[in-house]
């Protein structure tokens, strides 16, 4: 008979040494606000000033030292700025430019972008490269040759598309070599598996895009739109050079209005400016959740 002896196990617990704790004094937020936030206020102040100054009279915003705040507020600067010059002509006129460009660089642009991200041809990189090495060419360098591009294609193709017309603002902006980069690169994110799974149940090129690669690219594409309707929005130098009638004049175009040779209504020109900016502040507070996670996004892949 074997019998087991089992010795008793001491286990002795033995205490860690719980470190000091430094109490120190920290700061309920991230100290990286003591910089951001006067930084955004930096940023902020000339919308500030020019809200005030829509409220203000004339000969507030003539005095000096300047006056920081209306005695008495006048709202009725706006109805003067909305009836001192045909602003809804103005709005509309913005409104069809920016919708057009709009969508036909979404379409162009994903369409470019997806093809320079999965299909393989003759000359693809080369052709990426050519279309990266516009985007370092500056607007003011080209806009001469775009002009006679413009003037040729009204009076040889499209009279409708032609200089002093709504149309010659369009006709430039159909595409940006940034936006086809842009989608590019979001496009390079999405796992390719999920394309290939398409493919062999009979999907088409076209069909994969659309019903599997843009709804995954939901934020790169509210990015772009973001972006491309702020850029169409405010964009006044083009416009300056190929618009000359008043019908066709666009709001940053329009804002002139208020300016003279010898004058300028400082109040209806910053109430004009506020009304103009209210659209374009609407559609940054709702695109705005994408661009962190878009932008961080494409840099994923070169």
């Amino acid at each position: 008979m074997t019998t087991t002896e089992s010795a008793p196990t001491e286990t002795v617990a033995r205490e860690a040494p719980s470190p000091r704790r430094e109490r120190g004094f920290r700061l309920p937020f991230s100290p990286w606000h003591l910089v951001l936030i006067p930084m955004t206020f930096v940023l902020i102040l000339p919308l500030l000033w020019m809200l005030v100054t829509s409220l203000e009279t004339e000969s507030e915003t003539n005095h000096f030292p300047p006056v920081l705040l209306p005695e008495r507020p006048r709202f009725a600067n706006y109805t003067e700025a909305w009836a001192a010059a045909p602003f809804g002509h103005f709005f509309l006129n913005s409104a069809m430019v920016t919708v057009v460009v709009l969508i036909s660089n979404l379409v162009v642009c994903s369409l470019a972008g997806y093809a320079f991200a999965r299909i393989r041809f003759l000359g693809r990189g080369a052709l990426f490269v050519t279309l990266m090495a516009t985007l370092m060419v500056p607007f003011q360098v080209t806009m001469i040759p775009v002009f006679l591009i413009v003037k040729w294609f009204g009076d040889n193709v499209w009279a409708g598309l032609g200089i002093d017309h709504i149309g010659a603002l369009m006709l430039p902006n159909l595409a940006t070599a940034f936006g086809i980069f842009f989608l590019r690169q979001f496009f390079q994110t999405v796992p390719v598996e999920l394309e290939e799974a398409a493919r062999v149940d009979g999907t088409s090129r076209l069909g994969v895009l659309f019903k599997i690669v843009l709804p995954l690219s939901l934020p790169a594409m509210s990015t772009l739109a973001a972006l491309t309707v702020l850029t169409s929005w405010n964009d006044f130098l083009w416009p300056l050079i190929v618009i000359t009638s008043q019908d066709q004049m666009t709001i940053p175009l329009g804002l002139s209005y208020f300016q003279g040779a010898h004058r300028v209504k400082w109040p209806l020109l910053m109430a004009a400016n506020v009304m103009s900016l209210l659209p374009m502040l609407l559609v940054f507070i709702g695109a705005q959740r994408y661009f962190v996670q878009s932008v961080a996004s494409t840099g994923i892949k070169g």
